[in-house]
């Protein structure tokens, strides 16, 4: 088991913690649900450290990229990030990442941290193919924050040396926290604004304790599941797989229509028995993984991937994998709660957006 830069002052705040990817991490300070809606309503601090970076470099960088990931890195100018994904040969993925333009040959990749050597493997195997383009694991080299919530600008004003109210979303840029080096984006996974962070592992004390310092809510990784399940994002492993073809989810526009490693063992078009949908139940529960889906009355038509009780809006919410027939909003499933068949209807994603 590893841990993180932040690790004994985690400890020393009274952070509730566990094991994830082989990384001890927090899981909670003062509860899901306060640090959850301390997000939606002013501002979250999350130390994800244990996330994969991977720098990508070389004159042939970004023709490497193009064809080792599914979005088009072409369409990327130098600052600028966005969400892709990482093909296998199978229809289905390795990861599903973030990638960020640093300069004109120059590239992070952002990936899962369960998936890090996965990735690693993958995108050096398909480097092989091209002449300039080098891929280097530098996870070890940052310790990423991730400040989320509508008070994350006004909060982080105070300490860098940038205008961030000029800073568009999926921006990155190099600046100054209180004098220490770092790179800011503005990027997220709660469906709120915010930032995420990289600075260097024997720097990120200073940063986290300034944000803390100035109200910002300590974070764990069980507020971070459920931003992001009522923000409608995956999560590898459980919405995304390697045998799921991301073009039968809500996350098909990832796929651009161009030549991609492991595009032979890909169905020119998808078949689809199956889509990933968002579903809410009719009644308070928590879908968890695995509950299976019915018909009304019916046969079993798929499987949750993922499920919580909205700590904002009290509804209760989950992904599935359903029949490919059942899957446009309005259609009326059944979750097996426990034993007990709770309604429920198809609806569009996401569960919650923030309204301002």
């Amino acid at each position: 088991m590893s841990t993180v830069p932040l690790d004994a002052v985690h400890e020393a705040a009274g952070a509730r913690m566990t094991t994830f990817a082989g990384t001890r991490m927090p899981l909670q300070y003062a509860g899901i649900q306060e640090e959850h809606l301390a997000v939606r309503e002013h501002a979250g601090l999350f130390d994800v450290s244990h996330m994969a970076e991977l720098r990508v470099g070389g004159a042939d960088a970004l023709a490497f990229l193009r064809y080792a990931l599914l979005n088009d890195a072409a369409k990327l100018k130098v600052g600028r990030a966005h969400y892709t994904m990482v093909p296998n040969d199978r229809g289905g993925l390795v990861d599903d990442a973030y990638l960020y333009r640093l300069d004109d040959a120059d590239w992070l990749l952002v990936a899962n941290a369960a998936n890090r050597a996965a990735v690693a493997d993958r995108l050096q195997d398909v480097a092989t193919g091209f002449g300039d383009a080098h891929v280097r694991d530098v996870s070890d080299a940052w310790a990423l924050l991730a400040l989320q919530g509508p008070a994350a600008a006004s909060l982080l004003d105070r300490h860098v040396a940038a205008d961030l109210a000029a800073t568009r979303k999926n921006a990155t840029f190099a600046t100054t926290f209180d004098g220490v080096a770092v790179r800011l984006a503005r990027t997220g996974y709660t469906g709120e604004d915010g930032f995420e962070i990289f600075v260097p592992p024997s720097d990120v004390a200073p940063v986290w304790h300034a944000l803390v310092g100035d109200g910002v809510a300590p974070c764990g990784l069980g507020a971070r599941d459920t931003l992001r399940l009522e923000a409608g994002f995956p999560l590898y492993g459980h919405e995304l797989d390697g045998a799921h073809d991301p073009r039968c989810t809500p996350f098909a526009w990832v796929v651009k229509d161009k030549p991609f490693a492991g595009d032979a063992g890909w169905p020119t078009e998808p078949a689809c028995p199956r889509r990933l949908v968002g579903v809410r139940l009719a009644e308070r529960g928590i879908a968890r993984e695995g509950y299976a889906v019915r018909r009304p009355d019916g046969p079993e038509v798929g499987t949750v991937t993922s499920g919580t009780l909205s700590p904002l809006t009290r509804d209760a919410i989950a992904f599935a994998w359903v029949d490919g027939t059942l899957a446009a909003p309005g259609t009326a499933l059944e979750v097996d709660v426990r034993g007990r068949a709770v309604g429920a209807t198809v609806v569009d994603l996401p569960f919650f957006t923030p309204d301002r």
